[in-house]
């Protein structure tokens, strides 16, 4: 895993050498291990590396034989070795960077549509002085761009941006979109200014700064329901399980994985296990002390099961508040739950014990049915036999349960102003109201919230982190189950039941896992209490002022009054501390240790 950035410039000064270490610095716990910058012709890159796989040889930037191509490469193509036995070059490493840079040599850049991984890239064409940034099909991978004075300057990371051209001011027009769901979809962010490559995207800068998308990927539609038995779903499902497991852990580094009480998670245990023939696998599971959860036991059962060595980390809400300002920096964003401090609180336990940490993120999208996709079934099937004028009173008080942390109304009194029509997401287009909801998670659930923070708040621990049960086989294969196989009626997660069936006891497969709650009541009640309150309704409150400073103090207020608003709460004071972040006084970046090896490559011309 690395951190990548880069600027290609279109007039004199828009970037210099320092610049882009400046860059480099910004992104150094993505890739602790070495750093290198190359400057060529309007165009400066820098990469900063992890190593997982290929240590030895696989340095960034790299340049193709042909000295038409130069790459940085974030993530793993996990299909290397299988492309270069078929593509006719002069190769001098064994990594996966040089298989890319040889495939663009060969077929062009069409040819990144043939990587399967996580991974975002840049690949500048120096013959027509085009630059492509490039990100993987499901988005695990991060990958930014913004216009700065002169250029167009892109990274892994948002902060890796805001080392040249002037500071950019919140995008206003983002704030009804993170009030709704507490992140803000592709390709915007709060940085008015700056946008995310989105997933399946590749965006190419053409010679005079023109930008141009192209969207390579998309989920296939459903099978008809009478090509497949429900022998023929398990055994494809189990197949494709194993395959990414397989290429998951294929790395040279020390692998662990996430270990909770789901199906999923055991899941994919148990198939490591298998695959790892008896070597000793480390597993890792959080929770937070003010409130046991029953899942912690269940995962230390499994493993007890399994037969790893298993960790457990225990986190309490002075964690959350001495970790938020530190956590809002690498996350580029406010944090939106407190997930995302569980997910730094495992990755920097399993720091100690190995470098990549798989999990089962994901897996519930692709087979199970969560609670607000049956909702979203109910509310389609019962409005659409309404009248119009009477739909909305029952779509409306159905937000909240269909996951809005803000209702539409709520948003425009916070907002004062109607949400902006150019940032409504287009529908999006399915056989069922459940093949709807799967495919929006999968365009921008997963990728603009739990694949973000896993990636950030891992790489803060400088964890490379893997999502093994998200390759795009196994997905493209769960997208053309019919609903009656994949979402079987009563049955939530059937399939991924039955194939687990083989390698797990029956009460570990038929186990429901308890929701996970955190104890955020009793946190703003008491230890988050005091921040709150000064935070969101003081006078150097930011929210308070850009927001309706009475609908903000009644929230507090009614909360302390013995009111459940915690949620809500959560998502004004992570915004409040995201703005104190980033455009207030930052806190001190944390610093991991100094690169073994630092170069800046002289510029080379063809």
């Amino acid at each position: 895993m690395s951190g990548i950035g880069g600027v290609r410039a279109f007039s004199p000064g828009a970037f210099t050498t320092s610049t882009l270490q400046g860059m480099a610095e910004a992104l150094r716990h993505r890739g602790p291990d070495a750093s290198s910058t190359w400057v060529g012709p309007d165009l400066g890159l820098t990469h900063t590396r992890m190593e997982v796989v290929d240590a030895a040889h696989a340095h960034q930037p790299m340049h193709s034989a042909d000295g038409r191509w130069v790459v940085v490469l974030d993530g793993e193509v996990v299909n290397h070795d299988s492309l270069r036995s078929h593509l006719d070059y002069p190769f001098r490493t064994s990594g996966d960077t040089e298989v890319v840079v040889a495939g663009l040599a060969v077929e062009g850049i069409s040819f990144v549509e043939r990587l399967r991984g996580p991974f975002a890239l840049v690949a500048h064409d120096l013959r027509t002085d085009t630059t492509h940034l490039v990100r993987d099909r499901l988005g695990v991978l991060p990958l930014y761009y913004r216009h700065v004075p002169g250029g167009i300057a892109f990274g892994s990371e948002i902060k890796a941006l805001l080392a040249l051209g002037p500071r950019p001011e919140v995008d206003g027009r983002s704030l009804d979109a993170y009030l709704t769901s507490s992140v803000v979809p592709a390709p915007d962010t709060l940085f008015e200014g700056v946008k995310k490559v989105r997933p399946a995207h590749r965006v190419t800068i053409m010679p005079r700064g023109h930008l141009e998308e192209h969207h390579y990927w998309a989920p296939p539609e459903g099978d008809p329901e009478e090509i497949w038995t429900a022998g023929d779903a398990i055994e494809a499902v189990g197949d494709g399980i194993r395959d990414a497991v397989r290429v998951a852990v294929a790395t040279d580094a020390a692998v662990g994985a996430h270990l909770s009480g789901a199906l999923g998670s055991s899941l994919l245990v148990a198939e490591m296990q298998q695959l790892r023939g008896g070597a000793p696998l480390h597993t890792f599971s959080v929770g937070f002390t003010e409130q046991p959860s029953d899942e912690l036991r269940w995962a230390r059962h499994v493993s007890e099961l399994l037969g790893t060595e298993h960790h457990e980390v225990a986190l309490q809400a002075t964690d959350v508040d001495e970790l938020w300002g530190r956590l809002s920096w690498h996350r580029d964003a406010p944090i939106s739950a407190p997930g995302d401090v569980a997910v730094f609180g495992l990755a920097r336990a399993a720091r100690e014990h190995v470098r990549v940490v798989v999990s089962d993120e994901g897996t519930e999208e692709l087979f199970g049915v969560q609670p607000q996709h049956r909702l979203a079934r109910r509310v389609a099937e019962r409005s659409a036999a309404l009248p119009t004028p009477l739909r909305s009173r029952v779509t409306g008080p159905a937000e909240r349960r269909l996951g809005a942390v803000f209702t539409t109304a709520e948003r425009r009194r916070l907002l004062s102003a109607e949400p902006p029509r150019e940032r409504v997401l287009p529908p999006v287009l399915g056989a069922d109201p459940l093949d709807r909801q799967s495919r929006q998670d999968l365009q921008h659930w997963l990728p603009d919230h739990l694949l973000e923070r896993a990636d950030r708040l891992s790489m803060a621990a400088s964890v490379a982190w893997r999502p093994a049960l998200l390759d795009h086989h196994l997905v493209e294969l769960a997208f053309r189950l019919p609903a009656s196989l994949r979402f079987r009626p009563g049955t939530p997660r059937w399939v991924l039941k039955e194939v687990a069936r083989p390698m797990l006891p029956d009460h570990v497969v038929d186990h429901r896992p308890a929701r996970s709650a955190m104890p955020l009541d009793a946190w703003f009640r008491e230890d988050l209490r005091d921040s709150a309150r000064d935070r969101l309704t003081g006078r150097e409150s930011w929210a308070g002022r850009t927001l309706d400073r009475a609908f903000v103090h009644a929230l507090v207020e009614g909360h302390e009054r013995g009111g459940h608003e915690a949620g809500r709460l959560w998502t004004l004071l992570a915004l409040e501390m995201w703005h104190e972040c980033f455009f207030g006084t930052p806190p001190t970046a944390p610093r991991p240790r100094r690169a073994t090896t630092s170069a800046v490559a002289p510029s080379r011309r063809h």
